[in-house]
């Protein structure tokens, strides 16, 4: 279990990650979302070691992160959001250069190696340079790197930015088929529909805080399962229902072009900090 209590990171006047707490359950598939600047990549990056807090703390498996880092980092995989493999060397020279940082041994080390680039699909390309790859094959790539070490717990984010939707969708397949293995993966993205079919839990963040948490069902139900959308006076209105027939209702006293559609998680952000994903 990841337990965090009044997590801060603040950067000269800036305060990226404001008094934060939470947990993340063993084996949770947990998804961080919110605008650019509210502080999810602040928050993967204490999370993965890589910076500091200013205050609070991390718990992981009851050990205290910032006393215990070199263990604390044996435990962790991490995908982050900028593409950073050499791009010289191949998929193969890529996961030794990550299996020796961590000290791996060269027999288990190339178990790993083996066994991952058949996971991703990347056995034939084995030594081709990364340079020559398509985005999803780096991305692949980046996760079984992330994996090599076998970590607890998986960071990755933004993973799928960029990428098209049918790459998109197959790197879902990897990522759920990792968590069903039992990892712990948190992620953090900017596609709405990549945590309602990924997560178990997602936290949304708004000016470094966490403004709201719950499954992406309940969430969705918090203020109606329907939406009624219209165009009136140079804007477009919302209207929230219970059910399809309200909102029909509704859309006959609507003298414009109305849209009626299930709501999901991005109109419950809106409603809750009038921002839209990826402002």
């Amino acid at each position: 279990m990841i337990v965090i209590r009044d997590l801060t990171k603040k950067y000269e006047n800036l305060i990226a990650v404001n008094h934060l707490s939470l947990e993340i359950k063993k084996g949770e598939f947990f998804g961080l979302l919110g605008p650019n600047g509210a502080g999810k990549t602040t928050l993967v990056r204490m999370l993965s070691t890589l910076t500091g807090p200013t205050s609070g703390s991390i718990m992981m498996d009851d050990v205290h992160m910032d006393r215990n880092k070199t263990q604390i980092k044996s435990k962790i995989g991490v995908v982050p959001q900028h593409m950073n493999l050499e791009w010289e060397m191949t998929a193969k020279q890529n996961l030794e250069l990550h299996g020796k940082l961590f000290g791996m041994k060269k027999e288990y080390m190339q178990e790993r190696i083996h066994k991952l680039l058949n996971y991703i699909d990347l056995c034939d390309r084995k030594d081709d340079q990364v340079k020559t790859f398509s985005g999803g094959m780096k991305r692949k790539l980046m996760i079984a790197r992330a994996l090599l070490h076998n970590p607890d717990v998986l960071l990755m984010d933004e993973p799928t930015v960029g990428l098209d939707a049918s790459v998109r969708r197959k790197l879902w397949d990897l990522m759920k088929g990792l968590n069903k293995d039992g990892m712990t993966v948190i992620l953090t993205t900017h596609y709405i529909e990549e945590a309602q079919v990924l997560c178990n839990r997602v936290g949304f963040m708004d000016s470094g805080k966490l403004i709201e948490l719950d499954t992406p069902d309940r969430l969705i139900e918090k203020f109606g399962q329907f939406v009624l959308e219209c165009f009136d006076e140079g804007e477009t209105k919302t209207f929230f229902f219970e059910d399809r027939e309200s909102a029909l209702e509704k859309a006959a006293s609507i003298s414009s072009s109305v849209n009626i559609r299930p709501s999901n998680l991005e109109d419950t952000f809106i409603m809750l900090t009038n921002r839209k994903m990826g402002d």
